[in-house]
């Protein structure tokens, strides 16, 4: 059985350090696409085993985490699910992008808390109903903001996020998925 332990621990920072470091970020990457206009063309890689019941070890550039299911869909439940998993990057893509575009828009925010929400029917999983979406049918966000803005302020930093952040535009539009499958 694996066991997993949070060893990650996250520096603290100064509202004044995370503006620099966003100015600079996007001061660099500016001039990186400027300079070169398919500079900003990424593609991210991961990859994952099975592991126990129904588990999976997944490795992402240096970074090695767990997906699990709770007992009742036959895991071990030592980490989160994919919807889990899928919901935390909405709002950990939310909260970037919140951060990074305050920032380019001149609106203050001290800090970002956001909570998701996710309706799903596991009938079409467990095949007793083809008729509903294995996946999500509904996600809601709530995000909090605080600093001295007014809420109209607010609302349009909303709107920049809601048009140029990555999980969220993954969740709000189909993306092509290609699959192939091999014999090892």
């Amino acid at each position: 059985m694996t066991t997993l332990t949070d060893t990650s621990i996250v520096p603290e920072i100064t509202s004044d350090e995370r503006a620099t470091r966003l100015q600079q970020a996007g001061a660099a990457w500016a001039k990186r696409i400027d300079a070169n206009r398919s500079s900003s063309q990424l593609t991210y890689r991961a990859e994952g085993v099975g592991e126990g019941g129904v588990a999976t070890r997944v490795r992402a550039g240096k970074h090695e985490f767990f997906i699990d299911e709770p007992a009742a869909l036959a895991g071990d439940d030592i980490a989160a699910s994919p919807v889990d998993y899928a919901l935390g990057a909405l709002i950990g893509c939310q909260v970037v992008v919140y951060r990074l575009y305050a920032q380019a828009l001149g609106i203050q925010v001290d800090d970002v808390r956001v909570t998701a929400e996710g309706d799903l029917d596991a009938a079409r999983l467990l095949g007793k109903d083809d008729s509903v979406r294995p996946g999500f049918s509904a996600i809601r966000l709530h995000v909090e903001l605080t600093g001295p803005e007014t809420q109209e302020r607010y609302e349009a930093l909303r709107d920049a996020v809601d048009i140029n952040c990555p999980v969220y535009d993954l969740f709000a539009n189909p993306t092509p998925v290609s699959v192939t499958v091999a014999k090892a």
